[in-house]
């Protein structure tokens, strides 16, 4: 879900002319807010719904394609469902249907700008949206934080979700899509809630991307730390020199958004568990094993009647649910069957801490000072300049 909870009208229309596949793009604006077509060149692949038994497809004006490239005349608003090794549309069949509007195609009712191409993976309908990179963040802003924080925290976010988005299409070429629009890469809900805000933040750091070593870093961030952002190690086991972790008071400034409670019992703890592969029976408690140096769980010992398991706080974070532990700083209590949750923090605790960040800019720091903050040593490029 959006981070914004507010329907905006965008202030500024864009026109976007696709060919087919975007094989080029041409975007011009006026004035200072607007984004220098050179940067517009980048495109992003985004997976927008997945194994879905029904898409609707509608809009004004949508230029609709084959796999072959060949126009179709199909009447909206469209029904798209899965058919053996292809699309069903008005009962003819497809391997791939692209859509393509001069303002906006909607996909199940939310507007995206660009390209959507629909396909079939896993016998339901994978739905990419294929736009130019710059647009993708002006419509992520609004998702991943508030357009409305400090302009200087705005355009830190859309720093590092270039930079971000850069990196997993490099990892990524080759791939159907490069990124998910979810939280397992950056939450993207089209361009419903883009506005003048987000689109400034983003023109004005057109092209800006996080480097260590000359090279895309990867500009992993998190909702709050809790007091101290992770070394990357910690979690994903993988080393990065500008991914250690530093010192961060700033988001202890909002405790709304930095500390946590919930319940759940232990029915609904064993269930959950056992739903993600992990083989515990007959749970009666849940004991912390040690913490790191960062004060995170690094171990959750779950104590059952058919033997104990020991699983890490991460493993236990994903099985239980993010939205219920929202990061692996937590004490628990058991009470009548009924395990308590306390913590601080929200996410991995990884790179950009963004309550912290938000703080830091209303404390006066500049968007380049909070960036080298949380990716010590990294050093802001234009894509142009490292390509």
């Amino acid at each position: 879900m959006c981070f914004y909870p507010q329907v905006l009208q965008p202030l500024y229309r864009t026109s976007i002319i696709i060919l087919l596949a975007l094989a080029a793009t041409i975007v011009s604006w006026s004035g200072k807010n607007g984004i220098h077509a050179a940067s517009m060149d980048e495109t992003i692949r985004i997976a927008i719904v997945k194994s879905a038994s029904e898409v609707t497809v509608a809009g004004d004006g949508l230029l609709v394609t084959n796999e072959n490239g060949d126009p179709l005349a199909i009447s909206f608003p469209a029904t798209v469902k899965p058919d053996r090794d292809g699309v069903l549309v008005e009962g003819k069949r497809y391997r791939r249907l692209l859509f393509s509007a001069s303002s906006a195609v909607y996909v199940n009712n939310k507007p995206y700008r660009g390209l959507a191409e629909l396909s079939v993976v896993d016998k339901g309908i994978l739905v990419v949206n294929q736009l130019p990179l710059e647009e993708y963040l002006v419509g992520l802003i609004n998702c991943e934080i508030s357009s409305a924080w400090p302009i200087d925290a705005v355009k830190a976010q859309a720093i590092i979700a270039r930079t971000y988005a850069v990196n997993r299409k490099m990892a990524r070429i080759t791939a159907a899509y490069h990124m998910e629009s979810s939280v397992i890469d950056q939450v993207y809900d089209g361009s419903l809630i883009e506005d003048s805000r987000a689109r400034r933040a983003v023109s004005e750091t057109a092209g800006e991307v996080l480097t260590f070593g000359g090279a895309v870093i990867q500009a992993f961030y998190h909702s709050s730390c809790g007091g101290r952002t992770e070394a990357s190690e910690n979690v994903w086991g993988a080393p990065f020199p500008y991914l250690k972790g530093v010192e961060c008071q700033y988001c202890l400034t909002s405790p709304v958004a930095t500390l946590w409670e919930n319940k759940l019992t232990l029915k609904e703890l064993e269930d959950r568990l056992r739903t993600a592969g992990h083989k515990v029976t007959g749970l009666s408690d849940i004991k912390p094993g040690p913490t790191n140096s960062r004060g995170r769980l690094k171990q959750v010992v779950l104590i059952a009647t058919k033997g104990n398991v020991t699983i890490t706080g991460e493993q236990f974070r994903k099985a239980v649910g993010y939205g219920v532990i929202k990061s692996t700083r937590f004490t628990m209590k058991n009470s009548k069957n009924e395990i308590g949750f306390s913590g601080s923090g929200n996410g991995h605790g990884v790179g950009l801490c963004q309550w912290g960040a938000k703080q830091r800019a209303l404390d006066g720091f500049a968007f380049g000072e909070i960036l080298s903050y949380y990716y010590p040593g990294t050093e802001l490029k234009k894509l142009s300049d490292i390509r």
